[in-house]
């Protein structure tokens, strides 16, 4: 057997590539069958609409998480400045913390509108952030801990906020 012959085997004559090389005929015969026909229908495509209006259509909730979102960059920014991090580190954590879910919650917030009861969301997750992050930023800016038995029903509103996403 030479090379020749081995190629063929392996290219044309082996079970697998046979196997291949029919399926191809087939189809390109069947493709070949339907060139020239014309669609029944005529496909038509919605028309684009801005997202601005979108987002004006959806209520609230997009107002809402926007201005959440300014509410935490001026937190942010005001914290940063603010809150001496070598001298007084445990405040300055406690400031990192309410920021961080203050933005990932104003995040979760633009998720509103697209589950089944967006204003039940909506109200856990500002009640979550007021109750939460709004503790967590008095402490850090006061360290007066006097109304520390809101952030776990804050931490508890939030939870509910993402739970009804799911109902």
């Amino acid at each position: 057997m030479g090379i020749a012959d081995a190629m063929n085997y392996i290219l044309f004559t082996n079970p697998i590539s046979s196997g291949t090389f029919l399926f191809l005929r087939g189809t390109a015969r069947m493709a070949g069958d339907y060139m020239g026909l014309e669609p029944k229908q005529e496909i038509k495509m919605p028309q684009t609409v801005q997202l601005w209006k979108l987002s004006s259509a959806l209520g609230p909730y997009v107002k809402l998480a926007g201005l959440s979102g300014a509410i935490a960059v001026s937190l942010g920014a005001y914290g940063a400045h603010n809150i001496n991090a070598e001298k007084f580190p445990e405040q300055a954590k406690i400031f990192d913390t309410a920021n961080r879910y203050h933005f990932f919650h104003t995040l979760a917030l633009l998720g509103a509108p697209l589950c089944r009861r967006p204003g039940l969301a909506t109200i856990f997750f500002l009640s979550g952030i007021i109750m939460f992050s709004g503790n967590c930023y008095y402490i850090a800016f006061t360290n007066d801990k006097r109304f520390s038995r809101m952030a776990p029903i804050g931490g508890t509103c939030l939870i509910l906020g993402w739970l009804s996403l799911i109902l």
